[in-house]
């Protein structure tokens, strides 16, 4: 027989079943925006554009090689138009992925917020790996260019590539001394790569600033159930994301050398 004492005490209510609902509305949510993460971004970067899917990674690695190739032998710092086109699909790709990922993270949030125990702490890590993708796809819209420079195969290129990674190598050595004004191509391709790594720069002290601030709210808490794992993550987080802050940062002060480590193929 429950005592009345007992049916006023909340702990001993059974719980509702709103929180219940509420973690599978938002758990179906992140399924949903997970699969349109991976799914949709190549048909609607091409559905808004004026350029058709390339259908798979090779394909626009291929397009944007000869692309490349047309520009640098230009002599234009200005992109030609079939270069523009790809690096403005690019640019709606990283779009979509980086809106599916800043979503994806709102719903983790509110997942580990909800549970707020051990498997809270498991989804803070998942809402980690979250904010890195949105994070890289940001970096990918602000500087499309540079994030389609992997594509090349710059370790070992053939044929009219090959000969422009060569000169581009030999003007990157010597940047910006080269006894008169860097090629037009160069220049634009050290002032973007500074973009790619400055967007992450800043990314990452805010998301440091923001893991810290978590971290030392979580340690102060610990004696509550769940929240030393919260502490863990958090410290364990920012500590990463602070020597990923610090990389970036050397990399936007001085970004030749490492372009010139990406074009020599180890990057």
């Amino acid at each position: 027989m429950i005592s009345a004492s007992e049916t006023d005490n909340p702990a001993s209510r059974p719980p509702s079943s709103a929180p219940a609902r509420t973690l599978a509305a938002l758990a179906a949510t992140a399924l949903a925006l997970a699969a349109a993460f991976v799914l949709a971004p190549g048909p609607l970067a091409a559905a808004t554009g004026p350029h058709g899917d390339f259908g798979s990674q090779q394909a626009l690695g291929n397009a944007f090689g000869k692309a490349f190739v047309g520009y640098w032998n230009s002599g234009d710092p200005h992109f030609p138009a079939g270069l523009q086109s790809i690096v403005d699909y690019w640019f709606r790709y990283h779009v979509v992925k980086a809106a599916a990922a800043s979503a994806l993270l709102a719903v983790l949030i509110a997942i580990s917020v909800l549970l707020r125990r051990s498997a809270g702490a498991l989804v803070a890590i998942l809402a980690i790996v979250a904010a890195a993708l949105a994070m890289a796809n940001i970096q990918g819209a602000l500087a499309p260019f540079s994030s389609l420079l992997p594509m090349l195969p710059t370790g070992a290129p053939r044929g009219d590539l090959a000969t422009a990674v060569v000169q581009i190598r030999e003007h990157l050595a010597h940047y910006p001394n080269q006894g008169g004004p860097p090629a037009p191509a160069v220049k634009v391709m050290v002032d973007d790569f500074g973009v790619y790594h400055a967007v992450v720069a800043v990314a990452t002290s805010l998301i440091a600033v923001v893991l810290i601030t978590l971290s030392v709210l979580s340690w102060k808490r610990r004696a509550q159930r769940g929240m030393i794992w919260f502490g863990i993550v958090f410290t364990l987080s920012a500590i990463a994301v602070l020597v990923v802050a610090a990389a970036n940062i050397a990399t936007t002060a001085d970004p030749a050398p490492a372009l010139l480590a990406f074009f020599q193929g180890s990057w």
